[in-house]
């Protein structure tokens, strides 16, 4: 071997693997002295840093050294515990050793004969995790049906999966080969549907054209069945095909949830793929108080997905697609080269993981909910949940309390969205005001036409503190009297 490869000695790298976590500690227990949003003008980050790599090697304490300098100044601190944009991206102790081990590990599941406990240890994990939600038992690997889950990276590609599945199994098994032909295929979602329905219909060749925007009740946000039940029967009489549609619990904008159990019943004899995307408040049914709210009609669907790695303290990437019946998916998805043949597979005893997603190479993910699920067991998942609830209603109840401010739809778990009463300019100023202090990070939303904040709690470092200082700092450049 080469004299300067480069390979750390086994001294070396517990050395630096010591000073690696010692730096992330360190970064933790800094980040209530650093503003959530980065100040950073765009091209900073990039011209700080050198235009070519080394010729010669470095220490990887310089690393180190420009993570503080030039990387940190740079990042929006999604672990910091007055991050309230978006939804959570939570992180943990836990989770991070679970993915420094699946790295060190560094095994590829891509099928069983590749790594047999990658593959196995998921297939529990994802059992473990459908049990703690209370999924239908059609969901999980142990039942005796056909079902399964399997992590994705995101739910972004789980609706992918599930939507090539659904053209697969509708077109009678034709369209993988023979693609979508002459049929004009119809998908379906709420107008507060993510935009990574869109997308698949976009990847899947069906086209953004043919993604029909269901309306919503203009009070709570879900999807108006009704309105749906007309765009299908308008479509079916027009010769389009209605292939998916797409029920959320919990969208993006207002964490409004969808009545899957109406929405089932409406596809009634239509013959469409019912999807359930609960990417943020699907792991909030860990909780028996929220779970028949979040599960109600589920046993009806085809797929279901929920994200760890939002609001269940599991570092991203970490999205888990349940189905009741795998062979929808091998079926659209599965094509074996003759350097991945082998008698396991062959046996058909084993699952081959790389069946149930569109990219080929996998890696260990399952170790670090694994870690999650077993170093805080359910209750105390439960206690981090049932803790975001009541720190959004905190938030809540503050809302409610001072005239210059008003809520725009009812909480929904730890997600509370409003608005300045004086309208969308000052919504707007306040939001960016605060922002740009640094002292919290918020996003912003549009409900009817008009603008509205959304303080999303979830964070595993958030406190009350937390909540009173964020509220004052918005307080302090509303404008108008209290």
């Amino acid at each position: 071997m080469s004299d300067n490869a480069g390979h750390m000695s086994p001294e070396e790298f517990r050395r630096q693997g010591y000073a690696t976590i010692d730096w992330i500690a360190d970064y933790w227990a800094s980040l209530d002295d650093l503003p959530v949003l980065s100040q950073v003008a765009p091209g900073d980050v990039r011209r700080a840093l050198p235009a070519s790599p080394p010729e010669q090697a470095e220490g990887f304490d310089a690393l180190l050294a420009d993570l503080d300098e030039v990387v940190v100044p740079g990042l929006t601190h999604w672990q910091h515990p007055r991050y309230f944009a978006y939804f959570p991206a939570n992180s943990s102790p836990a989770a991070i050793l679970g993915d420094l081990l699946s790295s060190g590990i560094g095994a590829q599941g891509m099928i069983w004969a590749t790594s047999p406990a990658v593959t196995e240890v998921e297939q529990v994990v994802v059992d473990w995790l459908a049990q703690a939600l209370g999924l239908p038992e059609q969901f999980q690997h142990r039942a005796e049906g056909p079902g399964g889950g399997v992590i994705q990276d995101t739910a972004s590609t789980a609706t992918f999966t599930a939507l090539l599945a659904a053209l697969q199994s509708a077109g009678a098994g034709t369209v993988r080969e023979a693609g979508l032909g002459d049929t004009r295929w119809t998908v379906y979602g709420s107008s507060q549907a993510h935009s990574s329905l869109v997308k698949a219909a976009m990847m899947a060749g069906i086209g953004a054209e043919n993604v029909r925007m269901v309306e919503v009740d203009p009070a709570t946000q879900a999807m108006d069945v009704a309105h749906l039940e007309r765009l299908l029967a308008d479509d079916i009489d027009d010769g389009c095909r209605p292939v998916f549609v797409q029920a959320c619990v919990g969208t993006t904008s207002t964490g409004a949830i969808d009545d899957v159990q109406a929405i089932a019943e409406a596809l009634d004899g239509v013959g469409a793929w019912l999807h359930v995307d609960a990417a943020w408040a699907g792991v909030a049914a860990v909780c028996p108080e929220h779970r028949e709210v979040l599960t109600r009609g589920l046993h009806l669907a085809q797929s279901f997905v929920t994200n760890p790695h939002k609001w269940l303290l599991t570092t991203f990437d970490c999205s888990v697609l349940w189905v009741p019946d795998r062979e929808s998916v091998v079926d659209a998805l599965s094509l074996t080269p003759e350097y991945l043949r082998n008698a396991a597979s062959e046996s058909g005893e084993v699952v081959d993981y790389r069946d149930w997603h569109p990219q080929l190479g996998r890696r260990f993910r399952s170790l670090k909910l694994w870690a999650v699920l077993r170093t805080y067991g359910l209750e105390g998942l439960r206690a981090h949940i049932r803790d975001g609830v009541e720190l959004a209603r905190r938030v809540e109840d503050l809302v409610a309390e001072d005239d210059r401010f008003e809520l725009v739809t009812a909480r929904s778990l730890s997600l509370v969205v409003f608005r300045a009463v004086a309208g969308d300019e000052e919504t707007m100023a306040i939001m960016d005001r605060v922002n740009a202090s640094g002292v919290a990070y918020l996003s912003h939303t549009r409900v009817e036409g008009r603008a509205a904040i959304r303080w999303a709690v979830g964070s595993w470092r958030t406190t009350a503190a937390d909540i009173d200082r964020t509220w004052a700092a918005l307080t302090e450049v509303a404008t108008g009297p209290r």
